[in-house]
């Protein structure tokens, strides 16, 4: 698998872990399965921590699951390929041949979350429940890009780079070009968030601060985003040429979101 010494890295991981007849278990779905796993017990020692109604945490954990496949899939096709699903409608319920869109699950969240304010938490602040799901959201994100790596997807433009990637599954004329392999780049500043949250959560009581870690949230996950777009290959065609490809737009307004609500918890007291 590694090719250090020429100075690259060949990545040919099957992504199919098992097969039992037709079905065929794929280390994304089993990264998914994990990340919402973990989810649910952080977000549940959370509720606890605070003494929130036992109830709330599996309510919260089946908003966000929906919310997450159906904002990520709509993300996908209304963002990057309408051209074709709009011609081919059927197409948009195919989850499993793959298409998700990380914007669109973050928009499709923002919305099942306003809807979980009002019908479950009507006591607490829409930023009061999105301070608590960005923790596990964080964590959530660094499955999901691990999940694309073993996929060999959302890959990255062509580096000399002696930790670029050559993805031999993808097409010939493209398989032995060394790339950055942007997924882990992702997915280790992921991390790196769901570690400052739940520091700021745990030993800084920031949760306090209504709109603090959602502002923290936003502004190191999406300003990050526009920095590794850089890297990457272009999703669809009719990015080319673009000064800022999809990502990059769909992160400055989500940037500026954070920006304001961090501003505005450092602003006001306790």
């Amino acid at each position: 698998m590694l090719g250090t010494i020429l100075g690259y890295i060949d990545w040919n991981v099957d992504p199919i872990i098992f097969n039992i007849g037709h079905f065929g278990l794929r280390y994304y779905s089993l990264f998914f399965a994990i990340a919402f796993w973990l989810g649910y017990i952080i977000m549940d020692r959370m509720m606890k921590h605070e003494g929130a109604p036992e109830e709330w945490t599996d309510k919260i954990f089946i908003y966000t699951i929906v919310a997450t496949i159906i904002g990520s899939r709509l993300g996908h096709v209304f963002f990057y390929g309408w051209d074709y699903y709009s011609q081919h409608p059927i197409e948009i319920f195919k989850i499993w041949e793959g298409g998700l869109a990380s914007h669109g699950g973050a928009i499709g969240i923002l919305i099942a979350l306003y809807i979980y304010k009002k019908r479950v938490a009507k006591n607490k602040s829409y930023l009061w429940v999105m301070d608590h799901i960005v923790v596990p959201v964080a964590l959530a994100a660094f499955f999901i890009r691990m999940g694309n790596l073993f996929n060999s997807e959302i890959y990255g433009q062509p580096t000399d780079l002696p930790w670029g990637f050559r993805f031999l599954r993808l097409r010939p004329e493209m398989a032995f070009i060394p790339r950055h392999p942007t997924q882990i780049y992702e997915a280790g500043f992921y991390l790196i968030t769901f570690c400052v949250l739940s520091f700021l959560y745990w030993k800084k009581d920031f949760y306090k601060k209504e709109g603090g870690l959602f502002g923290v949230f936003l502004i190191c996950i999406f300003g990050f985003r526009i920095i590794v777009e850089s890297w990457k290959e272009n999703q669809e065609a009719f990015e080319e040429g673009m000064t800022l490809n999809m990502g990059q737009l769909l992160s400055i307004p989500l940037l500026i979101a954070g920006i304001l609500c961090l501003y505005n918890a450092l602003r006001n007291k306790e």
